[in-house]
């Protein structure tokens, strides 16, 4: 050592020191990059799901993984930017809903993206098929927005003398928009008459019931969607103010008041989406895990609202239900 020449002495620590930061970094846990289109406040319950599916995947944040979350604020225009600067971090995993893993898709082919929608993800394009996604994309689908039919139906079962039923849609969704569809070629099947309205904004809510109210709607279907969602609780105070019996996608409205809601469970959805992303963390491929879907679908009925309204749910309804809010 003493012998050794002080350049290459030198040469031999700054390598030594280049090292070290590497080394630390290979110690530091994975970082998730978790996206959606609507915000912070919305997602809470979501959020703690996805924490549990890490958690039953072997992943508990602040101690082996890192989740940096990011939300749009309903500003689909400010996805891309939000993507890329997870990509630029970089993350691991970037997790999304529909809108947020649309714009996620193409801007890398790389970093694995796993999604939460309620479309067919085949058809918006996020995977090739369902048992084999293929790419860098997989997730979870509850395959809300088929359920509009029978939504109606179950609404109808409640109120089968309402001649008019309003519609209220969330336009920034997919999954809205193949439900409108088909909600509204079920009722010309029968006969029934809609009042549809698009509501993308606080404003178009209390328009769209004013609107309602004034083409004397007597019962809401609506729409499932993120913005919709994230406004539950002004959706439902309106439905009640208004008297409307009311059926809704999430069962998160009819806790929030809601009078009935029919469809599968985001919450247990974004579970299952934390243990996909666990297991990418783990080393499987996105194009190995087929895309989830939800097989069971909750039908939830509050009487404290339907008393408020002055409805009798039919026995038969009850029987249905999986979940009665007393």
């Amino acid at each position: 050592m003493f012998g050794m020449k002080r350049r290459e002495f030198i040469t031999l620590l700054g390598a030594g020191a280049a090292a070290w930061p590497l080394a630390a970094r290979a110690q530091q846990p994975p970082v998730i990059g978790f996206l959606r289109s609507t915000s912070l406040p919305d997602s809470t319950s979501f959020v703690t799901a996805f924490r549990q599916g890490l958690k039953e995947a072997g992943f508990v944040e602040g101690q082996n993984v890192v989740i940096e979350y990011r939300y749009a604020d309903h500003q689909v225009d400010r996805l891309p930017a939000l993507v890329s600067d997870f990509i630029r971090r970089p993350v691991a995993v970037i997790v999304g809903n529909t809108v947020a893993a649309l714009a996620a898709k193409p801007a890398t082919t790389t970093v694995p993206i796993v999604f939460t929608t309620g479309t067919d993800p085949v058809q918006d394009g996020l995977v090739a098929s369902l048992n084999r996604p293929g790419g860098n994309v997989t997730g979870v689908s509850f395959l809300s927005g088929i359920l509009g039919p029978k939504r109606l139906e179950l609404l109808r079962q409640l109120v089968p003398k309402v001649a008019t039923i309003a519609v209220l849609v969330d336009p920034m969704t997919p999954a809205a928009a193949s439900e409108r569809r088909e909600v509204q070629a079920a009722a010309h099947a029968i006969a029934q008459e809609l009042i549809v309205v698009e509501a993308g904004s606080d404003r178009d809510i209390e328009t769209a019931f004013a609107t309602f109210a004034r083409r004397g709607a007597g019962a809401l279907f609506a729409s499932t969607g993120a913005f919709l969602t994230s406004h539950r609780e002004r959706v439902v105070a309106l439905a009640a103010r208004h008297a409307l019996p009311a059926s809704y996608a999430l069962r998160e409205f009819t806790t929030a008041g809601g009078l009935m809601s029919y469809g599968a469970s985001i919450t247990d959805g974004y579970r299952q989406a934390g243990i996909y992303a666990g297991r990418i963390l783990k080393g499987e491929k996105p194009a190995d895990l087929p895309v989830q879907q939800s097989t069971k679908f909750e039908l939830v009925i509050n009487l404290r609202t339907a008393k408020a309204l002055g409805l009798e749910i039919p026995d038969k309804l009850l029987a249905l239900a999986d979940e009665v809010i007393e």
